[in-house]
Order: structure tokens, then C-alpha cells, then sequence
């Protein structure tokens, strides 16, 4: 990959990772209910979805998967069913303030294995990125180089900017204590999880 390419896919990746979807909005979900720091499991989990679906685009997987309407299918409303029952939780959760928050209220491993399965059971995801990588991919040198940069970046940049939509969420929304604003702002998040949803639901190959 030569630098001209590189930094054309470096700008990619900003964009990518700059528009909002269930990733950015976990995170800011994530940051008002438990902090940047206890957060930062959040974003860990998102990044290794991004992981999995640039493995599953270098392996050759994703060609499989836009073959095969049915699996397709399947993925997408597991995805569907996911989001949705996210935003129940959500517009459910207590309105406890963020600084009173236990330990038990939701372990280091739930956020990740949750934010994990939001990058995870999003087929969008991979037909995205089905059609950006190999745009960037030259077919006449090593492969596996080249996707490793490429992930490399994208997750460079994916974790600046969802550390930033986590900080920001914690920083505004943690003044908040009134049990009514923290009602409105745990319904407001559940609705955009919901919204989410359906704006996946409608999504066609």
C-alpha cells in the first residue's frame, strides 16, 4: 500500500468512524450511566467487533455472506432484535445519577460483550466495509500487510472518536441529577437504540 493510498484511506476511516451509528451512541449511552473511565470497556468491545468484520472481509466471508440472501436476513434482524431490546432496557433503566452507579450495576465484561455484539450483528457494517476496503487493497502485493494497516487505522481512529463521544456524554450529562432530567435523558437514549433499529430493519442490500 503506498502512502498516497494510506492516507486516502486515513481520511476514509475518519469519516467512517465519524458517522453516528448504534457504535457512537452506545458510547454516549454508555459515558453518562458509568463515566469515561468504566466506559472505556464499551469501547474496547466496539473495537473488537471492528475487528471481526474486517476478518471476516479479508477472509473472504463477506462475499459468502452477501451471497446468501438468507443468512443475510437472519444476521440483520438478530441485529434488529438486538438494538431494540437495548432501547427497552434503556427507556427502563433507573434514573440513578451517574456518580452513585454500583460496581454490580453492569460488569466490565457485559459492556464489552454488549457493545461487541452491537458492531457484531450489524450486516451493514459488512457490506461497508465489502465496499471500502478493497478499494484500498492491491490485488498484485500481500494481502494480509494490507489489511492489517487498514485495521490498524481504523481502529486509530475509531477509538479517538468514540473516546471523544464518550467524554462528551460524561462530561455534559454528569451534572445531571434530577430524577426527572435523567428519566427524560435514559428514555431519550432508549429511542434513538429503537430508532436504530428500525432505520437497520429497512436497510436493503
Amino acid at each position: 500500500m503506498s502512502l498516497e493510498t494510506w492516507l486516502t484511506f486515513f481520511v476514509a476511516a475518519w469519516l467512517i468512524s465519524l458517522s453516528p451509528g448504534p457504535g457512537a451512541l452506545s458510547c454516549m449511552a454508555a459515558g453518562m450511566r458509568h463515566g469515561f473511565r468504566r466506559a472505556v470497556w464499551n469501547i474496547l468491545g466496539l473495537e473488537l467487533g471492528v475487528i471481526m468484520l474486517v476478518g471476516i472481509v479479508a477472509a473472504g466471508l463477506g462475499a459468502v455472506l452477501i451471497a446468501s440472501q438468507l443468512t443475510f436476513e437472519l444476521i440483520k434482524w438478530a441485529g434488529v432484535a438486538y438494538l431494540i431490546w437495548l432501547g427497552v432496557c434503556q427507556w427502563r433503566a433507573e434514573p440513578a445519577p451517574m456518580v452513585a452507579a454500583s460496581e454490580a450495576d453492569e460488569t466490565r465484561s457485559g459492556l464489552v460483550i454488549r457493545a461487541f455484539l452491537i458492531n457484531a450483528s450489524n450486516p451493514k457494517g459488512i457490506v461497508f466495509m465489502l465496499a471500502v476496503l478493497p478499494q484500498f487493497i492491491d490485488p498484485a502485493k500481500p494481502l494480509g500487510p494490507q489489511y492489517l494497516v487498514c485495521l490498524a487505522t481504523l481502529l486509530l481512529t475509531d477509538i479517538v472518536v468514540m473516546c471523544a463521544y464518550t467524554l462528551l456524554a460524561a462530561s455534559v450529562l454528569r451534572a445531571l441529577r434530577s430524577p426527572a432530567h435523567l428519566r427524560g435523558i435514559n428514555r431519550f437514549f432508549g429511542g434513538l437504540f429503537v430508532g436504530a433499529g428500525v432505520l437497520l430493519a429497512s436497510f436493503r442490500r
